[in-house]
């Protein structure tokens, strides 16, 4: 039933996509869908631009795992639209044509800024690009059993079909459906958890399998650990950041590895939910790898208003957020520690940390308000990019091109600010129906809202996830259609300046599509296991410190000029990658110890987006006599 209702979904997708391609002819078609959008069907299609795998998966996956925190996110992305609206929407509609290089290079008609915005709308795509790949080979895993590599070759070649079939007339009306389609469903999925309400054993009755989690009385002499139960041999012992302690044991032969804690001046080994211990994700102990993604639930709740044994019926939505922030409330929220074992192999541990519920709607379970400079400073920079980036995205400035009018683009902006802040709202329900129910998957938290939903039913487990994979399917061919129009359009025709009539120029914007989408599946295998929400944000810092400023400062500041506008995007563009590849999170991703990256921040923003703004005022100021060239 749940492939069924998967493949009808897509079926349907692509069958939109061929009705629509035959009525595609024009390049104004293919790339604005001939300006002809309704702005309420724009409205609900930016809301389904929008909200990508890093709002579904990503956000509601950092909810159930860090709690208050990850809702950050949420509000980062929706206080965006509020710049996208007072400040682009309509300038940009008067402004531009197709592409968001239309718009900067409107009153320059200069080839720097050409080759300047098209390139930054290439490389934002694809950064943004990476998570929506990343989430729909986690989502396929589960769904149809196949390998997340073949997930994302799946989700590659519909995507390459849909926007090579009808370009942004087909990626509209996919974007409406998927947009409505996912507030409902999140809507009912939303209703399902509140009816549900709060339990300590949440097995369902005995219909879902609960995680089986165990502990060992140990004690301590020296350096060395000892286990009480004979059964067990200590192998070896690791000490890693922050004092933790991780013991491997043997038993019958087989390894496992548990979590030192103190506690009450004794000392327990906890076992670690989920161990990975090579790159090619074979498990010691915890979920094999061909569980990785099932449900199976960890029991996250110990006690609710201070009572361990509770089971509390359906609740209101208020309800619901009074008991779990209730501080009797007792939930484990999930940590990791990775190190090398004796063996040389890497090892990674996933291991529960009991807090309080009212620790759960306060922030600094990731974001450490209280803790180091760049600590802060890393939120300061994640908050801002997240702010300033919404408006500087390529796929969603060019749906200012799909609407008649100046009007109506502010009209779709309405829309969209109400159904996507409608739809945050649901996010922090859902993260913390999965947090309070463990149905997640502790080593890939993008899962969180589709196994969810699995603990309630196949069917709206198959709903949500072939939604979900809407969603993906939606922002990715929002995404190509704008990184092919650079190409065909801002490169080839106006840059480099190829003779194309009508039927050239769509047929150039289908083989950039085919190139782009085989970079996109080629990257989202390559960054397995990333949350997509902390993607996204990168991706977010990028186009804020690309774009932005030329977008602002060209509204604003009458002596902004070309030179200006195109040293600023590549200052901003440049400063942005090179800070994301020298951070922590990358050196991760490398393999190589996130401490001895040179730059201490994970979110370039709040370095590259001033950067870019100087560098416009200056250079601008510079060239004042060459105004009008470049």
């Amino acid at each position: 039933m749940a492939i069924l209702i998967f493949v009808l979904f897509v079926v349907l997708v692509v069958g939109l996509s061929f009705y629509l391609g035959n009525k595609t002819r024009t390049s104004s078609g293919y790339y604005a869908a001939g300006g002809k959008i309704h702005w309420g069907v724009n409205g609900i299609a930016f809301a389904g631009d929008y909200l990508s795998a890093a709002s579904f998966l990503g956000i509601c996956g950092l909810i159930a795992t860090i709690g208050y925190d990850g809702f950050l996110y949420s509000i980062g992305y929706l206080a965006g639209w509020v710049v996208a609206l007072f400040v682009v929407a309509e300038p940009l509609k008067r402004l531009g044509k197709y592409t968001f290089t239309d718009a900067v290079d409107a009153n320059y008609n200069s080839r720097g800024i050409k080759l300047a915005a098209a390139i930054s709308t290439l490389v934002v795509s694809i950064c943004y690009l990476i998570p929506q790949m990343v989430g729909a080979g986690v989502l396929v895993e589960p769904l149809l059993g196949i390998p997340h590599a073949w997930g994302v070759l799946m989700v590659g070649a519909i995507v390459i079909t849909i926007v090579a079939t009808a370009g942004m007339a087909s990626t509209t009306y996919v974007q409406f459906l998927k947009g409505a389609l996912l507030i409902i469903f999140s809507t009912i999925l939303v209703g399902a958890v509140v009816a549900r309400g709060l339990t300590t054993h949440p097995d369902q009755g005995g219909k879902v399998e609960l995680y089986p989690y165990a502990k060992l009385a140990a004690t301590r002499s020296g350096a060395d650990i000892q286990v009480a139960d004979p059964a067990y041999t200590v192998v070896e012992i690791q000490q890693v950041k922050g004092g933790l302690e991780f013991v491997r044991l043997q038993k019958d032969g087989k390894d496992s590895w548990w979590h030192a804690v103190e506690s009450d001046g004794g000392l327990t080994l906890e076992e670690g939910q989920y161990v990975v211990v090579r790159p090619d994700g074979k498990w010691i102990n915890g979920a094999p790898a061909s569980e990785s993604n099932q449900l199976r639930q960890v029991g996250n709740l110990e006690a609710v208003r201070g009572e361990t044994n509770v089971k509390t019926g359906p609740l209101s939505v208020f309800e619901f957020l009074a008991d779990i922030t209730d501080k009797g409330t007792l939930v484990k929220t999930w940590k990791s520690s990775a190190f090398t074992d004796s063996e040389g192999h890497k090892v990674t541990v996933y291991y529960p940390k009991l807090v309080s519920g009212d620790r759960i709607m306060r922030p600094g379970l990731k974001f450490k308000l209280e803790g180091t400079f760049f600590e802060r400073l890393d939120f300061l920079s994640l908050m801002l990019a997240l702010f300033l980036g919404t408006a500087a995205l390529p796929h969603i400035l060019i749906r200012y091109y799909t609407v008649p009018s100046p009007a109506s683009a502010r009209k779709s902006t309405i829309v969209a600010i109400a159904a996507i802040g409608f739809f945050y709202i649901l996010t922090l329900f859902m993260g913390l129906g999965a947090m309070v129910n463990g149905s997640l998957n502790p080593a890939d938290s993008n899962m969180a809202a589709p196994l969810l939903a699995r603990s309630f039913s196949e069917i709206l487990f198959a709903v949500i996830s072939a939604i979900a994979f809407a969603t993906v399917l939606g922002t990715v061919s929002g995404l190509i259609v704008a990184a092919s129009g650079a190409v065909a359009h801002d490169l080839f025709d106006r840059f480099f300046k190829f003779k194309m009539d009508d039927r050239q120029k769509v047929r150039a914007g289908k083989i950039s599509a085919f190139v782009i989408g085989g970079i996109a599946i080629l990257l989202g295998i390559l960054f397995k296991g990333m949350n997509v929400s902390f993607l996204v944000g990168l991706a977010f810092a990028v186009a804020a410190s690309a774009n932005l400023p030329a977008i602002v400062m060209l509204l604003f500041w009458k002596k902004t000029t070309a030179r200006g506008i195109a040293a600023s995007i590549l200052t901003g563009m440049l400063s942005s990658l090179a800070l994301i590849a020298l951070s922590p999170e990358l050196y991760t991703l490398y393999g190589l110890n996130p401490l001895d990256a040179p730059i201490p921040i994970s979110n370039p923003g709040i370095i590259s987006i001033p950067l870019s703004f100087i560098t416009l005022v200056v250079v601008s100021l510079l060239t004042q006599k060459t105004k009008s060239a470049a």
